[in-house]
């Protein structure tokens, strides 16, 4: 298993994370920013893993 991979696992989980983060106080006014950089965050990375992984399918092994 490339060891990436979980890295990039880790990266989609800390996406979700900050999307539930709850924002309460003076720092309410960042809960739009947080969602936009959590859903940009986890749809990075899960294109990368899609990638990684047709690239091993098709035999191409080029690291990222």
């Amino acid at each position: 298993m490339n060891p990436t991979l979980l890295l990039y696992l880790a990266c989609i989980f800390a996406g979700f994370s900050i999307i539930e983060v709850p924002l309460t106080g003076l720092l309410s006014s960042l809960a739009p920013l947080t969602l936009l950089i959590g859903v940009i965050t986890i749809l990075v990375f899960s294109c990368v893993i899609i990638y990684q992984g047709f690239m091993v399918l098709f035999g191409k092994k080029r690291k990222l």
